[in-house]
């Protein structure tokens, strides 16, 4: 049996954002189980309940479009158990309408939740951690913010694209003071998501991926443990590429 001080992330305390389904869920979970305490926050809160109660970790409903009640939801998180080491901002909405069809409500919906959403996500647990001497922030990008993607809308890239300069901004702000902020880039990642896409556009996916499959939840999950873990002190402004060889650099 492996002891709790072996978990490489036992007496940390994880905040998740879209914790209620899909890769926040997978994260939340894999999270847990590196010895973490988890806050799962979703705008969705019997989802996010549910998933806490797997985790044992502690549910809270947010909409990261809001900043007030993005700080106050970090807040209840710091209340509850002393202090936040880990922020994941996986929070995100992947429409995939056509750049002629997108509207500006929806372009604008989009940029709030991807990229809005995670700079309060970023500037509310740095100011948390830069305090504190110590922290780890994980950002979800995506392959769709490197290069052109079939699979989603031109405006899910570009809030992406956006996020991973957000992660660099913010890692060079924070490094400092002890603070590392990197991101994920994904995908086509086995999820609702992309269970959503019509057969003929999945198999299309996989055709384009050197290793024949689409990625795991778990396996996103597990950069994410290790991206907040200590194993990973001496990375920050990077983009930890999960793609089946979509994207080589």
């Amino acid at each position: 049996m492996t002891h709790a001080t072996a978990l490489p992330l036992a007496g940390r305390v994880a905040f998740v954002t879209g914790a209620g389904q899909g890769l926040g869920a997978a994260i939340a979970r894999g999270l847990a189980q590196a010895g973490a305490r988890v806050a799962l926050a979703d705008i969705d809160e019997a989802n996010a309940q549910a998933v806490a109660a797997e985790a044992n970790g502690l549910a809270l409903p947010l909409d990261v479009r809001d900043e007030q009640a993005f700080g106050d939801r970090f807040a209840q998180a710091v209340a509850h158990f002393g202090a936040v080491d880990i922020l994941v901002n996986n929070a995100a909405r992947t429409p995939t309408t056509s750049l002629w069809d997108i509207t500006p409500a929806e372009w604008d919906d989009v940029l709030a939740i991807n990229l809005r959403g995670s700079f309060f996500g970023c500037r509310i647990a740095g100011r948390h951690m830069r305090a504190r001497g110590t922290g780890r922030i994980v950002n979800l990008a995506s392959l769709a913010g490197q290069q052109v993607s079939s699979a989603t809308g031109v405006h899910y890239a570009a809030s992406k694209a956006g996020l991973l300069a957000l992660t660099r901004a913010f890692a060079q702000e924070l490094a400092p003071h002890g603070v590392t902020v990197n991101a994920l880039a994904p995908a086509a990642i086995d999820s609702p998501a992309l269970a959503a896409l019509p057969p003929e556009r999945q198999q299309a996916l996989k055709a384009g991926i050197p290793l024949g499959r689409f990625g795991l939840a778990d396996e996103v999950a597990a950069a994410a443990v290790y991206l907040a873990s200590p194993a990973a002190a001496f990375m920050t402004g990077a983009t930890l590429d999960l793609n089946g060889g979509r994207f080589m650099r």
